[in-house]
């Protein structure tokens, strides 16, 4: 999909995204790849909020600690949306 290119009038120009940054840069499974990121973004600010080591996160999620820095890193390859959704689960977030 071609981004909107807006013409300024200092004549620079401006590219107006889709709202995905995943389809504007072409991704394939561009949808897909929003909603982890979505979710990604939803358990980081939990752990955040809870102030949880990346040992504490993975006991909780039953994940090596290598995995969870790949997670917090939003490196979403090994991470479907429904197992992103339990880990939610797993932080007591009401999905």
């Amino acid at each position: 999909k071609i981004m909107k290119k807006i013409k300024m009038e200092d004549h620079t120009s401006v590219y107006v995204g889709s709202g995905n940054v995943f389809e504007d840069a072409g991704m394939p499974n561009a949808q897909e790849m929003l909603v982890k990121a979505e979710l990604v973004r939803q358990i980081c600010k939990l752990v955040e909020k809870r102030h949880l080591t990346q040992a504490q996160i993975g006991e909780l999620l039953g994940l090596p600690q290598p995995k969870v820095s790949q997670l917090l890193r939003g490196r979403l390859t090994g991470f479907s949306s429904d197992r992103l959704m339990r880990f939610l689960m797993k932080l007591e977030c009401d999905i």
